[in-house]
């Protein structure tokens, strides 16, 4: 019983280390031609053969000013965040609470 655990245990362990050797042998190749640095050149398209960008219309509600931050626990910052002082960046606010 002891020895069957062992030995599945040890195939186990090398099927998993086989498949990560096999995934990240997968991640170093480069097929054909590109492998030597010969990749082709795309044809050169002048401008006005250049197509459109599609243009995408969503209709928002407009909800005011957002309201200010108010929290008085920053984490990773110096000092506490003010939304006059975000203006003109891009800001991910993830929202999460301890439970």
């Amino acid at each position: 019983m002891y020895h069957r655990l062992i030995k599945e245990m040890i195939m186990k362990r090398l099927w998993i280390f086989g498949m990560l050797l096999f995934g990240l042998s997968a991640c170093g190749t480069v097929a054909g031609s590109e492998a030597e640095g010969d990749i082709p050149e795309s044809p050169p398209v002048s401008e006005s053969e250049r197509p459109e960008p599609a243009a995408i219309s969503v209709s928002l509600p407009d909800l005011g000013i957002a309201p200010e931050l108010t929290n008085e626990v920053w984490i990773n910052v110096d000092e506490p965040l003010r939304l006059a002082n975000l203006r003109g960046n891009v800001v991910a606010i993830e929202m999460w609470t301890y439970s």
